[in-house]
């Protein structure tokens, strides 16, 4: 029996993750750990659940998650994403539903870079007359 798994990567800030989609009852394993150990904060778990609450299939698929680097809200953002994606290769039909939340868009806002002899991105230090 080959088994049945469906594929999406997802980006944000710097973070990248890997999520494969099977047939299942609704478990989230991210990191080998479970949801709800790895990520602490609701409004994150949430944002997690979002392209499957809108399809109505947060029961049909078991989620195992790869994900490394940025915080926790990138990290969130970029399993969202991917998770829209994977869902999009089950059923072709879920992408207009996605898309029109707008689910499916890469978030491509980055933290700027420092610049030399400043404090910061876009801080200037105090200028000074005399």
């Amino acid at each position: 029996m080959a088994l049945t798994q469906f594929y999406g990567t997802g980006r944000r800030k710097t973070s990248v993750a890997r999520v494969y989609l099977r047939p299942g009852s609704g478990k989230i394993i991210v990191n080998k750990r479970p949801m709800d150990k790895y990520f602490y904060r609701e409004s994150v778990k949430l944002v997690l659940q979002q392209p499957l609450a809108l399809t109505g299939t947060a029961n049909d698929f078991d989620i195992l998650v790869n994900v490394h680097g940025g915080g926790l809200s990138g990290q969130s953002g970029a399993i969202r994403l991917g998770i829209s994606r994977a869902l999009c290769e089950v059923n072709p039909e879920h992408r207009s539903i996605l898309k029109e939340r707008g689910l499916l868009t890469r978030d491509a806002r980055k933290v700027e870079r420092k610049k030399y002899g400043q404090p910061g991105a876009r801080k200037r230090f105090q200028f000074s007359k005399r």
